[in-house]
């Protein structure tokens, strides 16, 4: 298999080079190098705002619904690239998640409604899976939908909701045949999140930042038009969708950003006089989770390379996610390692203190959503040693 990029598409990766450098604002940019996260919405809507007008607004979506209908080796060589100029990364809720559930399963009304205001980051989704007791079992949820004429009634708590407090929509798992199997029971709705009877809880994380929420459901009525497909049948949907939450989550891009960065603070800090990058041990053990990052990026561009011939994934997704999140959490702990003393203070000095211990305690969650490492394990030990 020859893993090299073509001609055409190393001119592609110059070209999204020299755009982004071009018209990634520069206050943006700082913010993100920053890990300044208290303009994120803005931040978010403006970038998605600049590429729609490049026509570059979904670079994961066909063309006949307005996206780029670029293969997986350019998506691939995009991702590197914005992540490369500290872009911040397009939201993937509604662009990579909702989106594709609507284009393959939703209504025509829905499609011409939801799709072209995701598009152009109008507006901003956010997700309804995950519940108080209902993470990696999502089956057993419990927030139900009752049928009331042309409306369904909806009561119960979603939890571990990220960022819904800038929402104006979200897409939710809700149970409406009780009776049924738990799999068979569960039907996707899209919510508007002005509806009366939402209230967002914030839910504080260790770094203090109000990223995640808890939405809670008091008899929220929703259109039955909101729907997507057929009643009792989003659980086919919600593994649709968890599928494409899955695609890209290596994070190489993210990876090679975070490894670049800890050189760089390596290269500041002192031991013994010298410079800590110079320190054998520990350049060794920076050399070791490059080497693995490489490993990874290799095995990354196999398994695009195979889809680009239509093989579609199999176990390789679960041995993406596991490594990729892993290594992501390998160098912010080396990147904490690098600040010594320095990382006690949460607001210390320079911009490497409070981005690299709020990353650090943040990163912790990569190895339990998108499905959590040991059921990506579990699905490798089936797959593959058949166990």
């Amino acid at each position: 298999m020859d893993l090299n990029f073509s001609a055409d598409e190393i001119a592609f990766r110059d070209e999204v080079r020299a755009f982004v450098a071009t018209h990634l604002p520069a206050d943006i940019r700082d913010r993100v190098q920053r890990g300044d996260e208290r303009h994120v919405a803005d931040d978010l809507r403006r970038w998605q705002r600049i590429l729609f007008e490049h026509g570059w607004g979904a670079a994961m979506w066909p063309a006949e619904f307005g996206g780029t209908g670029w293969d997986k080796t350019r998506q691939y060589l995009f991702d590197i690239e914005c992540f490369a100029a500290d872009a911040p990364i397009q939201l993937p809720f509604g662009l990579k998640m909702v989106a594709p559930v609507i284009m393959r399963y939703g209504s025509d009304a829905q499609k011409a409604r939801f799709l072209p205001r995701i598009l152009d980051g109008t507006d901003w989704w956010c997700q309804g899976y995950s519940e108080p007791g209902s993470g990696s079992d999502l089956a057993s949820l419990k927030t139900r939908a009752e049928r009331d004429g042309d409306h369904y009634v909806v009561n119960g708590q979603k939890a571990w909701n990220t960022l819904g407090q800038h929402a104006d929509w979200i897409f939710c798992l809700v149970r409406t045949d009780a009776a049924a199997k738990p799999q068979r029971g569960i039907s996707f709705l899209l919510i508007d999140m002005k509806t009366p009877g939402i209230r967002v809880q914030p839910t504080r994380l260790l770094d203090g930042r109000h990223e995640v929420n808890e939405i809670f459901f008091d008899d929220v009525r929703v259109p039955v038009e909101n729907l997507v497909g057929e009643e009792n049948a989003g659980w086919t949907y919600a593994k649709f969708l968890l599928g494409h939450e899955r695609t890209n989550i290596a994070g190489i891009g993210a990876s090679r950003r975070e490894l670049a960065r800890l050189k760089r603070m390596a290269g500041h800090a002192r031991r013994h006089g010298a410079p800590l990058l110079d320190d054998s041990i520990f350049a060794t053990r920076i050399a070791q989770v490059e080497l693995e990052l490489k490993a990874l990026e290799v095995t990354n561009l196999r398994v695009i390379f195979a889809e680009a011939r239509q093989q579609a994934p199999g176990p390789e997704a679960s041995m993406l996610k596991i490594r990729g999140t892993e290594i992501l959490q390998r160098i912010s702990e080396l990147q904490i390692e690098a600040l010594g003393p320095r990382a006690l203070q949460f607001d210390g000095d320079g911009e490497d203190v409070p981005r690299a211990v709020g990353q650090y305690m943040n990163l912790r969650k990569l190895s339990i959503y998108g499905g959590s490492n040991e059921i990506q394990r579990n699905i490798i030990a089936q797959m593959v040693l058949q166990l």
